[in-house]
């Protein structure tokens, strides 16, 4: 096995997927930095999740591994300026990544879900907190693509998954919360405007 350390990125510069470099602070770079950021606070939720016992999360976890898999593609796409652009060029449908399946998700979730009556704040159990954390991880990603697709090629497939995918991680946050009998925590305007 190859050494995990290289020295190629000592100068504050790394290799894109394409094998040309790129500053570490590119915008490319941050995206898909942000994205393993993501990933690897998702695989922190599954964790928590199955340590406080999966039965009452359904395939919530099981999902989220799904949800880690189709991540790292993205992160290898973004990371490749050809194979994003290849992408780009795609009719949107093909560019899905499972964002079609997120919806599916969400509505299942969300039919066994009070409806909401006021803004909900992060929290409730741990691994409620946990996915409300990745859901705000997920909108940096978010903004990022959109920031990048302003000046390079990005498939407009990622970043309606990456939108979707902030909408899944908010509905599991609450189903974690309904599956362990916590509540979710209400907003409460400073002026009573909850």
């Amino acid at each position: 096995m190859a050494r995990i350390y290289t020295r190629t990125g000592d100068g504050g510069d790394t290799h894109l997927g394409d094998g040309s470099r790129s500053a570490k602070f590119a915008p490319r770079v941050e995206l898909y930095g942000e994205i393993d950021e993501l990933n690897s606070m998702i695989g922190s939720c599954v964790a928590i999740l199955k340590r406080g016992g999966v039965e009452g999360f359904g395939t919530l976890p099981v999902d989220l591994q799904d949800i880690q898999s189709r991540l790292f593609d993205l992160g290898s796409i973004l990371a490749h300026p050809g194979h994003s652009a290849s992408w780009k060029a795609k009719d949107l449908s093909a560019q899905d990544f499972g964002a079609v399946e997120l919806e599916h998700r969400i509505d299942e979730m969300d039919r066994n879900l009070a409806p909401l009556k006021t803004f909900i704040l992060p929290g409730g159990q741990e691994g409620a907190a946990s996915l409300h954390l990745a859901r705000t991880i997920c909108r940096r990603v978010e903004r990022r693509a959109v920031a990048l697709a302003g000046e390079a090629d990005v498939p407009a497939g990622a970043i309606i998954y990456f939108n979707r995918l902030s909408d899944f991680l908010f509905t599991a946050a609450r189903a974690a919360n309904a599956a362990s009998g916590v509540p979710d925590v209400p907003w409460v305007g400073n002026s009573g405007d909850a």
